[in-house]
Order: C-alpha cells, then structure tokens, then sequence
C-alpha cells in the first residue's frame, strides 16, 4: 500500500510561511477591540464653540423636542421618547470636533491663532472636569497647498493652550486624496511627540474621505486600505465627507445626499477597508436640518440615521441639535429590536437548543456584538439584559463577540 506523506522539510516550510501569513494578519486586523464607539460626531465651528456647547445644544435638542412631541411620537415605535429626553438632559453629546475647516472657513492668521487658543482651553477643562462629551477633539484644515501651513499651525496652538494632549483627544484631517499624506501625518505625530516629551503614539487621528481618489486609485487599488496600513496604530477612525465626495463624482447639488449610490459605494468600500482593523467608521452629514420644516427634517434624519444603521454605519455626524433627538431615537430603537431578537438566539447558541435559526460562530460573534453596542449607548440597561437572560453577562458576551470560549452554562473557561 502507498502511504502519502510530507517530507518533513517541504512541512517545515510551509508551517514557516504560513505562521508568517499569520503573524502578519493578526498584527493588520486585530479585531474591533473594547473602545466603544460613540453615535455621533458633533461638529461646531470653533467661533461658535464654548465649554457649555454640549448642554446649549441638549437644551436647544429638549426644546425642539417638547414643541414637536407628536410628530416625533409618529416615529417612535419603540417607545423611545422618554429615555432620549433624559439622555438629552444628563449626555446629549457623545464626541465632539471644534472645527477649523468648511465650518470654519477662512480668517486671518491672528483670528484662527487666537480660536485655536479657544479651542485648547475648551478642551483643557473638558479634559479636567465632567461637563464636556466623552471624546473631543478638532478638524483641522486640510494638507493640500497653502493650508497645510496653517493646518499645522492651528494643531500646535490647540494642544500649547491645552497643555499637551488631553485623553481622548483626536484630530480629523479632511480631504485627503493619497495615501502618502497619511505617511507625512505619521510624520508629523511623531515630530511633535519628540519636540513636547510625548510617549509614542499619543497623537491619534482620523482620516476623512470625501474625495473619490481615496477610494479607488488611478491604478485600481484601494488607497484607502493602504491609509490604514500606513497609519499604524494613530487611525482612529474614517469620517465620510458626504457633500464634498459627491460633488467630485459629479453629482448635481439637488442630489447630493447620504443615501445617494455614490455615496453608499465609498462607504461600502470604506467599510470593507476597516473590517477588523478596529478602526471606526463614521457616515457623513445630511444638510437638511430643522429650522424650516422642523418636522420634514426630523423625519428625513430619522429615516436615514435608521437606514445606516442598518447597513452596520453606527457613527454619524451631527450638525445641528435637532439631529441629537432623532440619533438617539433611532440609535435606541434599533438597538431594542437587536437586543430582542439576539437575546434568544445567543441564548439558544449557549444551550445549543433550537431557536428556529442555525447559528454558527460567526453569527453569535455578531449577535454578542450588537448586544454590546446596544448597551454601551443606553438602548438598553445592564439590568434589563441581566433579567432577560442571566447567562449573558458581560464577560460572556465579550467572549462570543472575539470567539473566545465559553462554558457550558455561560461562563467563560479559564485559560
């Protein structure tokens, strides 16, 4: 009888190339990891920033709220209201950028040195003390041409004025075409972190897409993959410029929009570039805000917040405090029906019963995980999932969520 066997030199080698294959695939995607990643980006020019911002606009989001409660209770079927109002009272605003580009616009060098002062005070005390949102930080202008200059100018004045870096600050850098300006942005962490004393990789940024040259290169790659590649660790996340994106694909003003093909084909790409990588991505803004149509435009936010969210687009902007009212109203009642429909599956994949649908691994990763999402923004309490379904704690949920093991009645094995 023949046997068929390796030698054991042709075993060695492919056991050396494919631990290298490995080694360099878990250093590439190491998963989402534990941060948890915020609804919204609020953005708000930094003349029109302040250290009270967040509540001015979580009282201006009540206002709107309490004047247009009926049309707002049309669209809430998950019986959302009244935890939106108090989380618009106690957290309205989860992230925060203080923004020195389109919102901003062009001002005199003494204007912008001295709001880029502004700003590194505003996040100074946000840093020192509760009253600011929970991640902050600024858009600086962009690093084509002559802004590059003050771009880099306004970063050093806020992080002097705020006495270095305050934790959890990151900065977005728009309108990036290639994936070089990632290198030299690396560069430029890296050169102020030795000029202050800093620690390596202190300085964290976020890359915002809005140019179609991002996403597909003259020579068919993808340089928005390689910007993630490039950036190391320091990415923080993707923000997709929606307005400035679908004008350089040509699409007429009248339709230019989140849900627009064009839109949605960058940030399906975006998305596919970020898989795993833990690197956040964050949908663009909608122009359409409450002031004329008050209720128009709240329907509209609703319905396309809802459909990100759908197509697994957590992070938003948010341009006005009305968006505050239906971001959380759509954050909370998607996350509600996950939870509902989650919860019995995972349950059944623990016990390893039949609950109408086979779960693989892989489901359950992604059903653990969108429990965890929906309690990290309050869609649902610790103790509502605690009565629900005992044997999901925490640590079990993490564990599904990095397909870890489990015991057999939910807890997690020691290793």
């Amino acid at each position: 009888m023949t046997v068929t066997r390796l030698p054991e030199n042709v075993r060695a080698r492919i056991e050396a190339m494919l631990e290298a294959v490995d080694a360099d695939l878990r250093a590439r995607y190491p998963g989402q990891g534990d941060r948890a990643q915020p609804i919204h980006t609020v953005y708000v020019p930094a003349d029109r920033a302040s250290a009270d911002t967040p509540a001015k606009w979580g009282a201006a989001a009540v206002e709107l709220l309490d004047a247009h409660r009926a049309p707002l209770a049309e669209l809430d079927t998950a019986s959302t209201l009244p935890a939106v109002r108090e989380r618009l009272l106690r957290e309205p605003v989860q992230d925060l950028r203080i923004d020195f580009e389109d919102g901003y616009g062009f001002r005199s060098d003494e204007e912008e040195d001295a709001a880029a002062t502004a700003a590194g005070e505003i996040l100074a005390r946000w840093a020192a003390g509760g009253e600011g949102p929970a991640g902050f930080g600024i858009r600086v202008k962009g690093l084509a041409g002559l802004e590059r200059r003050r771009a880099l100018r306004t970063l050093e004045l806020v992080l002097d004025a705020a006495g270095g870096v305050p934790a959890g600050f990151v900065f977005t850098v728009p309108k990036l075409r290639a994936a070089e300006q990632v290198s030299a942005l690396v560069a430029l962490c890296e050169g102020l972190e030795r000029g202050a004393g800093l620690a390596d990789a202190t300085l964290r940024f976020e890359l915002q897409i809005e140019s179609p040259q991002a996403i597909v290169g003259s020579d068919g790659s993808v340089p928005v993959a390689k910007m993630i590649k490039l950036a190391g660790k320091r990415c923080a996340g993707l923000h997709f410029g929606t307005y400035d994106y679908t004008a350089a694909c040509g699409v007429a003003a009248t339709d230019q929009a989140l849900d627009h093909p064009a839109a949605d084909h960058a940030k399906a790409v975006m998305q596919a570039a970020a898989a795993q990588t833990g690197v956040w991505v964050c949908d663009g803004s909608t122009q359409i805000v409450p002031e004329v149509e008050p209720e128009a435009a709240l329907r509209e936010h609703h319905r396309l917040v809802t459909r990100a969210l759908r197509r697994g687009y957590y992070q938003g902007w948010d341009m006005h405090p009305g968006h505050l009212i239906t971001r959380w109203m759509a954050t909370y009642a998607f996350f509600r029906g996950a939870i509902d429909v989650a919860v019995p599956r995972l349950r059944a994949y623990l016990a390893r019963q039949d609950a109408g649908v086979v779960d693989e691994p892989a489901t359950a990763e992604a059903l653990a995980a969108t429990v965890l999402r929906g309690l990290r923004c309050g869609a649902r309490t610790d103790e509502e999932l605690s009565t629900a379904a005992p044997e999901l704690t925490l640590d079990v949920l993490r564990a599904l969520a990095a397909r870890e093991p489990v015991g057999d009645i939910g807890v997690r094995e020691k290793r």
